[in-house]
């Protein structure tokens, strides 16, 4: 048996649902909540165990350093495409 780890994004919770998306391929899955680590919302970065392509939901584990460090690089590209707009109507 071979095991591996994925990163999962909380994409959004609709209900008692989550819907993840695969950092590595987009994937996305509808997961019952009650499979999941208690705290999540829109964002969260979940580190999941898996077993021959299948992912082990009880081993899900949050990465709220990731998650924070991702957060900080999608600021910085923000501030720098900010930094580049000349501001005013646009001219067609």
């Amino acid at each position: 048996m071979s095991e591996a780890e994925r990163i999962w994004v909380v994409d959004r919770v609709e209900g008692r649902i989550a819907v993840l998306v695969a950092d590595d391929d987009e994937e996305t899955l509808d997961v019952p909540l009650n499979v999941l680590p208690h705290g999540l919302r829109e964002g969260t970065v979940l580190r999941v165990t898996e077993s021959e392509g299948h992912p082990l939901w009880a081993s899900a584990m949050l990465d709220e350093e990731l998650r924070l460090r991702r957060l900080r690089q999608a600021e910085t590209a923000l501030n720098e495409l900010k930094s580049r707009d000349p501001g005013g109507d646009i001219v067609l």
